[in-house]
């Protein structure tokens, strides 16, 4: 049954609901809501997010599953619910959608705006390409979030930048793209911002979470305190790791589609912003008198040039100087060191700012739809809400006009939606009076009279212009408009107003009075970049930074002055608005519930103006302005059928019969209740409280007679279990009893029988006992008696000393035994059988041990002096192979079986080697192919390998001649790995006077014999032992440098020889089976 969960929660879940409805009524029920951690609440289809700064345990996977297709009044108020909605209307209805999200700084925008999109990525399809886009759509808010926001005294993370992301599907609801548009980016942040706040998060990750290499490479150094553009006092955010999000966001630029150059790139340009704000200007006079300005520290202007690879003068020049053009001249001006300022904190904005713009085109370039069919589109607006400050200015004025429009559209569609529902429904509509802000609308945008057209014509006028002239003629064309106010038109009309000072002037905004200082509105209205500075940036070689400027091109110069500011911005939002008609619009309204951003903390005052600013109050009255509550016949019916008897418990026609024989049957007034087609209306609040009170007692009654029947039917169930369990345990009982009795008796018998029988047992063996023991006794005396007789006999025949006379003869007669014994048994000649016979006795153990070792030593002399001359010498090689490699190298093992040859080449054979042959000199000790890697590029050649008894000769296997001939006393020691490989490194001493350009590593199949023969010509020659080495990473030293090697054993293939490879300058890798 579908529940009305809005009526289930704490408080009023919709305030259409609400009554009394006041503004104080309001306020009460969002923060009896917010306490409880409820922190969503709808108008209608409308909801209403308090950002409860602090993690909350609603947004699991099981929350997703829960809210998935789910009906909107269903579950409690969500964001899940509206972004649910929205999804589903689009899959199943081919509506195209907007989800709107507005409210001011620090009341959650950009996070309702990333769990709304999370939902959606958690609910459509699956598939690789499906997830890809996915993870593209989701990674753009972490590239966007740090070139965008940036901490302000309100919020730690404030979007300083509009953002409409338009999602597009495909006919299964499956995403296949999206675009994204951005709105009026703060960049006068880069150059100035107030104390306690800091410049874009960029910055400051850059500097925390660069690496070493990345900062040398920019240029930059890790200390905040260093830049102009950063407030030193708030350099580092509780709670936020700027190193963290920096790997976060080269991450999600990956996942994006940059590319590692693009990258690089940015960072660069990012980092010539930065370093703008330390070029410092010194006062400096002309010939002619007149005040210039130049560069104080050629350093930061050069390290700049050098990034973005532009001549130092240029630049210099373009910042110290202006070149006006016309048609027919052109004129250079020097600018003093105000203007020269002015010029590089302009240059920094635009330069930052058409970063942040190229960025959103190409993260568009990445993630735009790459097909033709049809598709349907979900737009995210994230933007800023209505701003009122202590001081108000040109940002704030646009970003109100802003929210004026949304306001604006905010209505039309909402009274369109409730027009279009009645009409539907059947039911007759009734005009709503509702305040329309069109004439504020029309009061800033009018394309003639309007404030921005004033404004933009102001800018454009020859002969001076400041604010005091762009005042006045405000003054003038709106001196009778109730909604404009100035000190001017103030005093006309009669009033004193103290609040309005000689340079402001108020509009009677939807949300309120705002003061608006004129100071800066020209300036920023104009936001000129002098063409000069254009042309300086597209100059550089640097290929981004000269595409951002594509007007500097001299081919393409135009004299025509770039449209305003304002202009700019009000041609965007008409866009927005004209996009935003077109589709079905979802609205959630964030709200800060505090300026200390604490959990459950609830200023009413700030609250409050909020309300008022997103117009929330007028919200529910328009919502509520003809019937309050509407739903579907079928689960009204379900949920009060048990108020009626003719509904309860079935109702048997249909359901729209059914809802109104239910309602025909209570006490309500019918101009309370309207039938729609498939909606039953009820137009007040209190009625639909009234049902539901009946429904609670009637839920109480049927709960009672539920509870009635229940506990009669558990006593007469328990009654016939008492009954069944008395027979059942009755029998058991009888049963039992019998059993017992029985088994008494028959225990009884068999005891008595036992202890019969035990006693005849016991008599029996006592006589047997008795029997045994006198017979022992007799033999006892007897073994005695004869014992003293023999004694007695004995003791004239008794010498002194017989006793070690027997021992030593009994003892010779168990060694002639022992030996004797052994000569027969013997084990054959094989000196690979270590069997031996045991000991006889004990105290033989030690002697049998001995007599093995000697046994097994003479048998071993006897094999050797069979052996010929030339098996001997190869036991001996072999022998050394063993002390030097055994348990060392896995490789020993193999070369077991393997002959040692030494001599793999045929020198004697082959008629192009003699000269090689020759050069041994009759020394040879071994000769063999060797592959010698490369120190460069870690690739082998091969090379010939010769051992003779004073030298290593290395030499070209096709010219048969000798490259490298080393002396033996000139190594220091070889390297070699512990696994089955043949590579090995030559380490020569570095006063060595070979011809070597420092150690040698090699690659030899026969590594083992090869090592083993140059031990023992290293000790015939030096008299000393060669150094081994055996380790997984040696240094290799060369005569400039040295590298670390490092071998690495990977999965084994067929006859796969050693791969070398180079891992930057100081390391290289070898890759052995």
């Amino acid at each position: 049954m579908e529940g009305m969960a809005v009526l289930d929660t704490v408080g009023v879940g919709d305030l259409v609901l609400l009554d009394p409805l006041t503004e104080d009524t309001l306020l009460e029920n969002l923060e009896k809501r917010f306490k409880h951690k409820d922190i969503y609440t709808y108008i209608g289809n409308v909801v209403i997010s308090v950002n409860p700064y602090e993690p909350l345990p609603i947004y699991s996977q099981e929350k997703v599953e829960e809210y998935k297709d789910c009906n909107f009044f269903a579950v409690k108020p969500h964001i899940y619910a509206i972004a649910d909605d929205a999804y589903r209307s689009l899959r199943d209805q081919d509506k195209d959608q907007c989800v709107l999200i507005t409210g001011e700084s620090g009341a959650g925008k950009t996070e309702a705006s990333k769990l709304v999109m999370s939902y959606v990525a958690a609910v459509c399809g699956k598939g690789e390409e499906v997830n890809r886009v996915k993870e593209q759509l989701l990674q753009s808010n972490p590239v966007l979030e740090a070139f965008g926001n940036a901490k302000t005294i309100r919020n730690d993370n404030s979007s300083r930048f509009g953002k409409y992301m338009d999602i597009e599907f495909d006919f299964k609801g499956e995403p296949l793209g999206g675009v994204i548009s951005n709105y009026l980016l703060e960049k006068s942040r880069v150059v100035h911002h107030v104390k306690g706040e800091r410049n874009f998060h960029i910055f400051y990750q850059l500097l925390s979470g660069g690496s070493d290499q990345l900062l040398k490479q920019l240029k930059l150094e890790r200390d905040y305190s260093v830049y102009g553009y950063l407030n030193k006092e708030t350099s580092s955010l509780q709670g936020v790791d700027d190193s963290a999000n920096f790997r976060n966001l080269q991450d999600a630029m990956q996942a994006i589609g940059f590319s590692s150059s693009e990258v690089t790139a940015v960072l660069e340009v990012t980092a010539v912003v930065l370093k703008l704000g330390n070029v410092q200007l010194g006062k400096n006079f002309q010939a002619s008198g007149a005040e210039s300005c130049e560069i104080q520290d050629d350093r930061v202007l050069r390290e700049i040039c050098q990034l973005i690879q532009l001549d130092e003068t240029v630049l210099e020049q373009a910042l110290c100087s202006r070149t006006v053009e016309t048609h027919q001249e052109k004129v250079v001006t020097t600018l003093n060191v105000s203007q020269g300022y002015y010029v590089r904190d302009a240059l920094a904005k635009n330069l930052y700012n058409r970063l942040f713009n190229w960025l959103v085109s190409r993260i568009n370039e990445s993630i735009k739809v790459k097909t033709n069919e049809y598709k349907k589109v979900m737009g995210v607006l994230d933007i800023y809400g209505f701003e009122i400050f202590q001081d108000n200015s040109f940002e704030q004025f646009i970003i109100n006009f802003c929210n004026e429009k949304l306001q604006q559209i905010f209505i039309l569609l909402t009274l369109k939606e409730e027009q279009e529902e009645y009409i539907r429904e059947g039911i007759q509509w009734t005009s709503v009076d509702f305040f329309d802000n069109s004439i504020i609308c029309n009061l800033i945008e009018d394309s003639k009279s309007g404030i921005l057209a004033m404004l933009d014509e102001e800018c454009l006028r020859p002969g001076e212009v400041n604010e005091t002239t762009f005042l006045a003629k405000l003054n003038h064309v709106f001196k009778d408009h109730k909604h404009y106010e100035s000190r001017a038109t103030q005093n006309a009309k009669h009033i004193m107003d103290s609040s309005l000072s000689a340079n402001n002037f108020r509009i009677h905004h939807y949300a309120g009075k705002v003061t608006y200082n004129v100071a800066g509105f020209i300036e920023k209205n104009n936001d000129l970049l002098f063409r000069n500075l254009s042309q300086a940036m597209w100059k550089a070689k640097h290929t981004l930074l000269h595409a951002l400027f594509p007007e500097g091109d001299p081919q393409k110069a135009s004299l025509k002055r770039p449209p305003t500011a304002g202009s700019q911005f009000k041609a965007s939002v008409t866009t927005l608005m004209k996009n935003l008609y077109t589709k079905n619009p979802n609205y959630i309204r964030c709200i800060k519930p505090n300026d200390t951003k604490k959990p459950a903390g609830f200023t009413d005052a700030l609250v409050r103006a909020q309300v008022r600013y997103l117009g929330l109050l007028e919200n529910v009255r328009v919502r509520r302005a003809g019937y309050a509550y509407r739903q579907v016949y079928e689960p009204c019916l379900e949920r009060y059928k048990m108020l009626c008897k003719e509904t309860w418990p079935c109702w048997k026609g249909n359901a729209r019969d059914g809802v109104q024989a239910l309602l025909s049957s209570l006490p309500i007034e019918p101009k309370e209740l309207a039938y729609g087609h498939t909606k039953i209306f009820i137009r007040t609040p209190n009625t639909l409280f009234d049902l539901e009170a009946r429904r609670q007692r009637r839920i109480h009654e049927l709960a009672a007679l539920i509870q009635a029947a229940f506990r009669a039917w558990k006593c007469r169930r328990h009654y016939q279990q008492m009954r069944t369990s008395q027979i059942t345990i009755s029998a058991w009982f009888r049963g039992h009893a019998q059993k017992k009795k029985y088994t008494k008796m028959k225990t009884s018998a068999l005891l008595i029988q036992a202890y019969v029988r035990g006693w005849k047992s016991r008599r029996l063996l006592w006589t047997l006992k008795e029997q045994r023991h006198r017979t022992q006794a007799a033999t006892v005396i007897s073994a005695y008696w004869k014992g003293y007789q023999t004694r007695k006999e004995y003791k004239k025949y008794f010498r002194s000393g017989a006793s070690e006379r027997i021992a030593n003869f009994i003892y010779s007669s168990l060694v002639q035994k022992f030996l004797l014994g052994l000569k027969d048994n013997l084990p054959p000649m094989t000196v690979t059988d270590h069997s031996w016979p045991p000991a006889p006795y004990k105290l033989f153990t030690d002697a049998n041990q001995e007599l093995k070792k000697i046994f097994h030593h003479w048998r071993c002399k006897k094999y050797r002096d069979q052996l010929p001359p030339q098996r001997r010498a190869l036991l001996q090689d072999k022998l050394s192979a063993s002390e030097i490699f055994r348990g060392k190298k896995s490789l020993y093992l193999k070369s077991l079986p393997q002959p040692f040859r030494g001599e793999y080449l045929g020198l004697k054979e082959n008629p192009k080697y003699r000269k090689l042959q020759s050069t041994a000199d009759g020394k040879l000790v071994m000769a063999d192919s060797v592959r010698k890697v490369n120190r460069g590029d870690g690739k082998a050649s091969p090379r010939l390998f010769l051992l003779t008894k004073s030298h290593i000769i290395l030499a070209d296997p096709k010219a048969a001649q000798p490259k490298t001939v080393i002396t033996l006393s000139d190594i220091e020691s070889v390297s070699v790995s512990r696994y089955s490989d043949g590579f090995f490194v030559l380490h020569i001493k570095e006063s060595s006077t070979a011809n070597t350009k420092g150690d040698l590593l090699l690659i030899n199949d026969h590594l083992i014999e090869l090592v083993t023969r140059l031990n023992q010509a290293m000790l015939e020659a030096t008299r000393q032992k060669l150094k081994l080495q055996v380790a997984d990473e040696f240094l290799v030293r060369f005569k400039q440098s040295s590298i670390t090697v490092k071998v690495t054993e990977t999965a084994k293939k067929q006859d796969a020889a050693p791969i070398c490879r180079k891992k930057g300058s100081q390391r290289m890798e070898v890759l052995v089976q």
